[in-house]
C-alpha cells in the first residue's frame, strides 16, 4: 500500500502534463467554420471513403442546398442511421458501415453547413441506429430528407466482403430533430 502512495506524485504529473499538451495542441488546430475539407461533394460527385482493403462511396443524389435548412434556437439535432435488414450484414459490418455514413454527413456538413454541425456537436452527437427493409425504401427515405434540405447520404458497398459491389447499405440523415422524425419517426429500432 505504501509503494502506491509513493507512485502518486509521478502520476498526477504524468496526468498534468498529459492535459497541458491536450490543451495546448487543441488550442493551435483551427475552429471548425474555418476549416476546409480537401473535396468537396457537389450533385452527382462522389466520394471515397474507407480503408485499403474495403472502400466504400457515399452518394448525394441531385442537387442539395443544405445551407437553407430552416433552424430554430430551441432545436436539437441528431443523426440517424438507416441500416437494410435485406443484406443480412454482420454485426461488424453493419458497424463499418454505419461509420461510413456517419463520416459521410459531417463531411458534408463540414463543408456546406458548419452551423447544424456545430449544434450536432454541442446537443451530444446524438446518434440512433434504425432499420429498413430494403434499398428501395432507403431511396425514399433519402429523397424525403433531401426535400427537406437535410443531410442525406447514402453508403454503396465496395463489394470487397459480404455484400455485392454497389449495394446500398446505409443511410445518414442529419439535422434538427423535428425535421428527421418526419421521415424515420415510424422505423423501429436495429
Amino acid at each position: 500500500m505504501l509503494r502506491h502512495l509513493d507512485e502518486a506524485p509521478f502520476y498526477t504529473a504524468v496526468i498534468a502534463v498529459a492535459l497541458s499538451l491536450g490543451y495546448i495542441a487543441g488550442s493551435k488546430s483551427k475552429p471548425l467554420n474555418q476549416t476546409r475539407p480537401e473535396q468537396e461533394i457537389k450533385g452527382n460527385d462522389t466520394q471515397t471513403h474507407g480503408r485499403d482493403s474495403d472502400s466504400e462511396t457515399s452518394s448525394l443524389d441531385g442537387d442539395q442546398n443544405l445551407s437553407t435548412v430552416e433552424l430554430l434556437p430551441e432545436d436539437e439535432y441528431k443523426l440517424v442511421l438507416v441500416v437494410r435488414t435485406d443484406l443480412g450484414m454482420s454485426t461488424g459490418k453493419m458497424a463499418a458501415q454505419c461509420s461510413h455514413a456517419t463520416l459521410a454527413c459531417y463531411k458534408t456538413l463540414l463543408s456546406s453547413n458548419t452551423t447544424v454541425l456545430r449544434r450536432w456537436e454541442s446537443s451530444g452527437q446524438l446518434k440512433i441506429a434504425l432499420r429498413c427493409s430494403n434499398e428501395e425504401e432507403l431511396l425514399t427515405l433519402q429523397a424525403q430528407a433531401q426535400s427537406l434540405n437535410l443531410c442525406a447520404r447514402s453508403i454503396q458497398d465496395a463489394g470487397r466482403t459480404q455484400i455485392a459491389a454497389g449495394s446500398r447499405t446505409v443511410l445518414g440523415i442529419l439535422g434538427p430533430v423535428r425535421l428527421v422524425n418526419r421521415i424515420t419517426g415510424t422505423l423501429r429500432l436495429l
